[in-house]
Protein backbone atom coordinates (compact mmCIF):
# COMPACT_ATOMS: atom_id res chain seq x y z
CA UNK A 1 0.00 0.00 0.00
CA UNK A 2 1.09 3.79 -0.43
CA UNK A 3 0.18 7.00 1.13
CA UNK A 4 -2.89 7.56 -0.78
CA UNK A 5 -4.30 4.21 -0.01
CA UNK A 6 -4.37 2.94 -3.24
CA UNK A 7 -2.34 -0.48 -4.27
CA UNK A 8 0.07 -0.46 -7.27
CA UNK A 9 -0.58 -3.06 -10.11
CA UNK A 10 2.14 -5.26 -11.43
CA UNK A 11 2.99 -4.53 -15.21
CA UNK A 12 2.17 -7.39 -17.59
CA UNK A 13 5.37 -8.54 -19.11
CA UNK A 14 3.92 -7.32 -22.80
CA UNK A 15 4.08 -3.45 -21.14
CA UNK A 16 7.23 -4.28 -19.44
CA UNK A 17 9.19 -5.20 -23.15
CA UNK A 18 6.87 -2.18 -24.79
CA UNK A 19 8.61 0.09 -22.43
CA UNK A 20 11.98 -1.49 -22.95
CA UNK A 21 11.90 -0.66 -26.41
CA UNK A 22 11.49 3.04 -25.69
CA UNK A 23 15.33 3.47 -25.47
CA UNK A 24 15.96 3.07 -29.14
CA UNK A 25 14.73 5.64 -31.23
CA UNK A 26 13.35 3.37 -34.08
CA UNK A 27 10.34 1.76 -31.69
CA UNK A 28 10.29 5.98 -30.55
CA UNK A 29 9.33 7.14 -34.07
CA UNK A 30 7.03 3.91 -34.40
CA UNK A 31 5.30 4.42 -31.10
CA UNK A 32 5.65 8.14 -30.89
CA UNK A 33 6.12 7.52 -27.25
CA UNK A 34 9.23 8.50 -25.42
CA UNK A 35 10.86 7.25 -21.66
CA UNK A 36 10.69 10.33 -18.51
CA UNK A 37 13.22 9.57 -16.00
CA UNK A 38 13.14 10.87 -12.45
CA UNK A 39 10.36 12.92 -9.90
CA UNK A 40 10.61 16.42 -11.26
CA UNK A 41 10.34 15.27 -15.23
CA UNK A 42 7.72 13.03 -14.75
CA UNK A 43 5.90 15.73 -12.17
CA UNK A 44 5.99 18.06 -15.17
CA UNK A 45 4.90 15.42 -17.74
CA UNK A 46 2.07 14.44 -15.44
CA UNK A 47 0.82 17.81 -15.32
CA UNK A 48 0.26 18.07 -18.99
CA UNK A 49 -3.44 16.72 -19.84
CA UNK A 50 -2.73 13.74 -21.92
CA UNK A 51 0.97 13.00 -21.88
CA UNK A 52 1.71 10.17 -20.12
CA UNK A 53 0.43 6.91 -20.97
CA UNK A 54 2.10 4.83 -17.65
CA UNK A 55 4.00 4.75 -14.77
CA UNK A 56 6.16 2.77 -13.30
CA UNK A 57 7.61 2.79 -9.64
CA UNK A 58 10.17 0.54 -8.03
CA UNK A 59 8.11 -1.00 -5.12
CA UNK A 60 10.71 0.27 -2.45
CA UNK A 61 10.62 3.78 -3.99
CA UNK A 62 6.58 4.12 -3.95
CA UNK A 63 6.29 5.68 -0.70
CA UNK A 64 7.93 8.72 -1.18
CA UNK A 65 6.70 9.36 -5.11
CA UNK A 66 3.03 8.96 -3.41
CA UNK A 67 2.13 12.32 -4.54
CA UNK A 68 2.65 11.56 -8.06
CA UNK A 69 0.44 8.42 -8.03
CA UNK A 70 -2.22 10.59 -6.56
CA UNK A 71 -1.38 13.08 -9.87
CA UNK A 72 -1.45 10.39 -12.22
CA UNK A 73 -4.52 8.59 -10.46
CA UNK A 74 -6.14 11.91 -11.00
CA UNK A 75 -5.30 11.73 -14.61
CA UNK A 76 -6.60 8.23 -14.90
CA UNK A 77 -2.76 7.19 -15.80
CA UNK A 78 -2.33 3.27 -15.34
CA UNK A 79 0.16 3.16 -12.04
CA UNK A 80 2.51 -0.18 -12.14
CA UNK A 81 4.97 -1.37 -9.06
CA UNK A 82 8.06 -3.33 -10.14
CA UNK A 83 11.01 -4.67 -8.87
CA UNK A 84 14.30 -2.31 -8.40
CA UNK A 85 15.65 -4.73 -11.74
CA UNK A 86 12.94 -4.27 -13.99
CA UNK A 87 12.69 -0.67 -13.78
CA UNK A 88 16.76 -0.49 -14.08
CA UNK A 89 15.68 -2.55 -17.44
CA UNK A 90 13.44 0.29 -18.51
CA UNK A 91 15.18 3.09 -17.25
CA UNK A 92 18.42 4.66 -19.42
CA UNK A 93 20.21 5.68 -16.41
CA UNK A 94 22.93 3.53 -14.18
CA UNK A 95 21.56 4.71 -11.38
CA UNK A 96 17.77 5.24 -11.77
CA UNK A 97 15.90 7.22 -9.26
CA UNK A 98 12.54 5.00 -8.86
CA UNK A 99 9.74 5.99 -11.31
CA UNK A 100 9.69 6.10 -15.12
CA UNK A 101 7.02 7.50 -17.27
CA UNK A 102 5.86 6.50 -20.64
CA UNK A 103 4.68 9.28 -22.45
CA UNK A 104 3.38 10.86 -25.36
CA UNK A 105 5.65 12.78 -27.96
CA UNK A 106 4.81 16.59 -27.36
CA UNK A 107 6.21 18.53 -30.27
CA UNK A 108 4.45 20.64 -32.70
CA UNK A 109 4.61 21.71 -36.19
CA UNK A 110 6.64 25.09 -36.86
CA UNK A 111 3.19 26.24 -38.12
CA UNK A 112 1.77 26.21 -34.86
CA UNK A 113 4.54 28.03 -33.51
CA UNK A 114 4.49 30.92 -35.98
CA UNK A 115 0.75 31.30 -35.14
CA UNK A 116 1.11 33.83 -32.02
CA UNK A 117 2.97 36.93 -31.10
CA UNK A 118 6.44 36.02 -30.65
CA UNK A 119 9.28 37.15 -28.48
CA UNK A 120 12.11 34.92 -27.92
CA UNK A 121 12.89 31.90 -29.89
CA UNK A 122 16.13 29.90 -29.97
CA UNK A 123 17.36 27.76 -32.81
CA UNK A 124 19.28 25.34 -32.35
CA UNK A 125 21.26 24.07 -35.92
CA UNK A 126 23.19 20.88 -36.12
CA UNK A 127 23.35 20.47 -32.05
CA UNK A 128 24.39 16.97 -31.60
CA UNK A 129 24.67 16.51 -27.88
CA UNK A 130 21.94 15.55 -26.31
CA UNK A 131 23.13 16.62 -23.15
CA UNK A 132 23.69 20.60 -24.93
CA UNK A 133 20.08 19.75 -26.53
CA UNK A 134 17.99 19.47 -23.08
CA UNK A 135 19.89 22.18 -20.82
CA UNK A 136 19.24 24.65 -23.67
CA UNK A 137 15.38 24.21 -24.16
CA UNK A 138 16.08 24.30 -19.75
CA UNK A 139 17.35 27.65 -20.73
CA UNK A 140 14.87 28.35 -22.92
CA UNK A 141 12.27 27.71 -20.40
CA UNK A 142 13.53 29.66 -17.68
CA UNK A 143 14.29 32.56 -19.78
CA UNK A 144 10.66 32.72 -21.04
CA UNK A 145 11.41 31.72 -24.62
CA UNK A 146 8.26 30.96 -26.78
CA UNK A 147 9.72 28.23 -28.80
CA UNK A 148 12.79 25.78 -29.12
CA UNK A 149 13.57 24.67 -32.79
CA UNK A 150 15.48 21.95 -33.53
CA UNK A 151 16.95 21.99 -37.13
CA UNK A 152 16.72 18.63 -39.12
CA UNK A 153 20.54 17.50 -38.56
CA UNK A 154 20.41 17.99 -34.70
CA UNK A 155 19.96 15.30 -31.77
CA UNK A 156 16.62 14.03 -31.40
CA UNK A 157 14.41 15.93 -28.94
CA UNK A 158 13.39 12.49 -27.10
CA UNK A 159 16.84 10.95 -26.79
CA UNK A 160 16.49 9.81 -23.28
CA UNK A 161 19.58 12.03 -22.27
CA UNK A 162 17.72 15.05 -24.01
CA UNK A 163 15.02 14.33 -21.87
CA UNK A 164 16.77 13.97 -18.72
CA UNK A 165 19.18 17.11 -18.93
CA UNK A 166 15.51 19.63 -19.85
CA UNK A 167 14.29 18.45 -16.13
CA UNK A 168 10.88 19.00 -17.32
CA UNK A 169 11.34 21.64 -18.79
CA UNK A 170 10.62 20.05 -22.32
CA UNK A 171 6.68 19.73 -21.28
CA UNK A 172 6.50 24.04 -20.24
CA UNK A 173 7.24 25.33 -23.93
CA UNK A 174 6.91 24.23 -27.52
CA UNK A 175 9.11 22.36 -29.14
CA UNK A 176 9.74 21.86 -32.90
CA UNK A 177 12.32 19.81 -34.87
CA UNK A 178 13.33 18.32 -37.96
CA UNK A 179 12.98 21.66 -39.25
CA UNK A 180 15.69 23.22 -42.46
CA UNK A 181 17.88 25.67 -40.92
CA UNK A 182 16.64 28.04 -43.55
CA UNK A 183 13.01 27.45 -43.20
CA UNK A 184 13.15 28.06 -39.69
CA UNK A 185 15.11 31.12 -40.20
CA UNK A 186 12.31 32.06 -42.32
CA UNK A 187 9.45 31.72 -40.63
CA UNK A 188 11.16 33.86 -37.77
CA UNK A 189 11.67 36.40 -39.87
CA UNK A 190 8.37 36.49 -41.23
CA UNK A 191 7.08 36.93 -38.07
CA UNK A 192 9.20 40.16 -37.10
CA UNK A 193 12.19 38.37 -35.25
CA UNK A 194 15.34 39.55 -35.98
CA UNK A 195 17.87 36.64 -36.44
CA UNK A 196 21.11 36.93 -34.14
CA UNK A 197 23.94 34.22 -34.57
CA UNK A 198 26.47 33.01 -32.42
CA UNK A 199 29.98 33.18 -33.44
CA UNK A 200 32.94 32.89 -30.87
CA UNK A 201 35.14 34.01 -33.45
CA UNK A 202 33.77 37.61 -34.54
CA UNK A 203 30.47 39.80 -34.59
CA UNK A 204 29.18 42.36 -32.57
CA UNK A 205 29.97 42.40 -28.99
CA UNK A 206 26.55 41.02 -26.82
CA UNK A 207 27.67 43.78 -24.38
CA UNK A 208 27.45 46.67 -27.65
CA UNK A 209 23.81 45.67 -28.71
CA UNK A 210 22.80 47.69 -25.92
CA UNK A 211 18.45 48.51 -27.96
CA UNK A 212 18.35 45.54 -30.18
CA UNK A 213 18.04 43.38 -27.51
CA UNK A 214 14.99 44.75 -26.93
CA UNK A 215 13.37 43.78 -30.49
CA UNK A 216 11.90 40.27 -31.24
CA UNK A 217 14.97 37.80 -31.63
CA UNK A 218 15.54 34.32 -32.28
CA UNK A 219 18.79 33.61 -31.56
CA UNK A 220 20.87 30.68 -33.80
CA UNK A 221 23.64 28.40 -32.04
CA UNK A 222 25.29 26.19 -33.60
CA UNK A 223 27.20 23.21 -33.33
CA UNK A 224 29.22 22.25 -30.34
CA UNK A 225 32.93 21.36 -31.89
CA UNK A 226 32.40 23.77 -35.45
CA UNK A 227 29.76 26.24 -34.47
CA UNK A 228 28.15 27.89 -37.63
CA UNK A 229 29.41 28.01 -40.93
CA UNK A 230 29.68 30.62 -42.88
CA UNK A 231 26.80 29.76 -44.99
CA UNK A 232 24.67 29.15 -41.90
CA UNK A 233 25.95 32.82 -40.52
CA UNK A 234 25.12 34.14 -43.70
CA UNK A 235 21.53 33.61 -42.99
CA UNK A 236 21.54 35.34 -39.58
CA UNK A 237 20.51 39.87 -39.56
CA UNK A 238 23.56 39.86 -37.56
CA UNK A 239 26.39 37.40 -36.01
CA UNK A 240 27.41 38.21 -32.16
CA UNK A 241 29.84 37.26 -29.90
CA UNK A 242 29.99 36.61 -26.01
CA UNK A 243 32.70 39.00 -24.66
CA UNK A 244 35.03 36.59 -22.32
CA UNK A 245 36.87 38.39 -19.61
CA UNK A 246 38.89 35.78 -17.83
CA UNK A 247 41.31 32.92 -19.30
CA UNK A 248 38.71 30.12 -20.62
CA UNK A 249 39.17 29.80 -24.94
CA UNK A 250 35.26 29.26 -25.37
CA UNK A 251 32.31 28.94 -23.34
CA UNK A 252 29.70 25.43 -23.64
CA UNK A 253 27.02 25.74 -26.06
CA UNK A 254 24.44 25.71 -23.52
CA UNK A 255 26.26 28.31 -21.71
CA UNK A 256 26.45 30.62 -24.39
CA UNK A 257 22.72 29.91 -24.98
CA UNK A 258 21.80 30.96 -21.45
CA UNK A 259 23.26 34.07 -21.65
CA UNK A 260 22.01 35.37 -25.07
CA UNK A 261 18.51 34.58 -23.84
CA UNK A 262 19.51 36.45 -20.34
CA UNK A 263 20.57 39.14 -22.18
CA UNK A 264 17.58 39.15 -24.47
CA UNK A 265 14.85 38.45 -22.00
CA UNK A 266 16.09 41.02 -19.09
CA UNK A 267 16.13 43.61 -22.01
CA UNK A 268 12.65 42.63 -22.87
CA UNK A 269 10.95 42.69 -19.64
CA UNK A 270 12.73 45.71 -18.92
CA UNK A 271 11.52 47.45 -22.14
CA UNK A 272 8.44 46.54 -21.44
CA UNK A 273 8.05 47.27 -17.65
CA UNK A 274 7.74 43.93 -16.53
CA UNK A 275 11.46 43.72 -14.70
CA UNK A 276 9.69 46.69 -12.05
CA UNK A 277 7.31 43.66 -10.85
Amino acid sequence: MIASGMELAEPSKASLQRARTLQRRRYRRETGQFLVEGRQAVREALRQPGVVDALYIAWQDAFENADLVDLARQGQVPCFGLSEQNLASIANTVSPQGIVAVANVVGVPLEAVMNKPLRLVVICAQVRDPGNAGTVIRCADAFGADAVILSSDSVEVYNPKVVRASVGSLFHLPIVEGVELAAAIDACRAQGLQVFATDCDGGTDLTDLHADLVKPTAWVMGNESWGLPVEHLALADKTVAVPIYGQAESLNLATAAAVCLYASASAQRASSGEGNR
